[in-house]
């Protein structure tokens, strides 16, 4: 039994579509139920979990949406998705935007609770399950290896400027000591991609592509997991290279990339630059675009796109890279 309004409402009696909404912190899940108004509360631990799965079966939702929080969304992913319930993880920026749209600007976690519901009831999302184990560790050390990138860099910068002989000593340890670390991750990533059966036939696959490499590989694994699975525009427009247009009556705008996911866009520009400098078949395609009159930034983009795609198709049909022939 649950209660709406101060009544008593058994499951039994929902006859339409459920929709669930779950807004996640560290220690509590708020859950909404669209139409039927039901709101619950329980801890985000194993207990809490299993009392939300028995609370929701009975309903029968059609989809639960909840964010991307963290780690702190993945255990009740993974539970909800292993009870037989359909999820989907979405991420914050969009569903805020859909608060906004509805006019939704306070915001509670109860609120939030509701607004996520509304969102899974006129959106509709793709469910998805959960990502293995070893997908979640190669993510995290991915995460890991880019934030030391960063203090590595912010140290550099402040070495440039800095006078004291102890501070400059000082930073200089800590830069190789990122240096080593950095080296102890990439070590661990590849590692990993080999010690995992699934992860190595993919990686093997996506570092056949002339210019990707160890992390571009790596990061198309652990953060597109959709590479193999959608169409050539629908991964392109996950990354983020797709142009989009800017059209209004007899306006016709110039078409910009936009959204996507930006580690993965960043990681393929590394990996396009070492492309188009190959000799290869995306040398040809750049430089055509080049000698064609198109900007370095359009022509750099462009090949970023045929390098996920190329990706794209090779997990699709299972198979490593081939030159082209002459």
């Amino acid at each position: 039994m649950s209660r709406i309004q101060g009544k008593t409402v058994s499951p039994q009696l929902a006859t339409e579509q459920v929709y669930v909404g779950i807004d996640v912190s560290k220690s509590r899940l708020d859950v909404y139920l669209h139409p039927a108004g039901v709101s619950h509360s329980v801890t985000n631990d194993k207990p809490g979990l299993q009392k939300l799965a028995r609370v929701l079966r009975p309903y029968q939702p059609e989809l639960i949406v909840l964010e991307a929080t963290g780690s702190y969304h993945r255990r009740a992913h993974r539970h909800l998705h292993d009870a037989g319930l359909r999820v989907a993880v979405m991420n914050p920026f969009r569903t805020r935007k859909f608060a906004d749209m509805i006019g939704q600007l306070a915001k509670t976690d109860a609120i939030d609770a509701r607004s996520l519901a509304l969102f899974a009831a006129m959106v509709t999302p793709d469910a998805k399950a959960p990502p293995a184990p070893a997908q979640v560790d190669l993510a995290a050390l991915l995460v890991a290896r880019r934030q030391m990138i960063q203090a590595k860099g912010a140290l550099q910068n402040q070495l440039s400027v800095t006078e004291h002989s102890l501070i400059r000593q000082q930073m200089r340890a800590r830069i190789k000591m990122d240096e080593r670390h950095l080296t102890a991750l990439d070590v661990e990533i590849r590692q990993l991609l080999r010690r995992e059966s699934n992860l190595k036939h993919r990686f093997d696959i996506l570092t056949s592509i002339p210019g990707i490499g160890l992390i571009s590989a790596a990061t198309m694994i652990a953060e597109l997991d959709e590479l193999g699975q959608v169409t050539a525009p629908k991964i392109a427009a996950l990354v983020g290279v797709a142009p989009m247009n800017c059209d209004s009556g007899a306006m016709r705008g110039q078409r910009r990339i936009r959204g996507g996911r930006s580690s993965v866009r960043n990681t393929l520009y590394m990996a396009a630059v070492a492309a188009v400098r190959s000799n290869g078949d995306f040398a040809a395609f750049y430089n055509r675009l080049r000698e064609n009159g198109k900007p370095f930034k359009v022509a750099i983009t462009a090949v970023i796109r045929k390098l996920a795609i190329a990706a794209n198709t090779l997990i699709t049909e299972d198979r490593k890279w081939e030159l082209a022939r002459p």
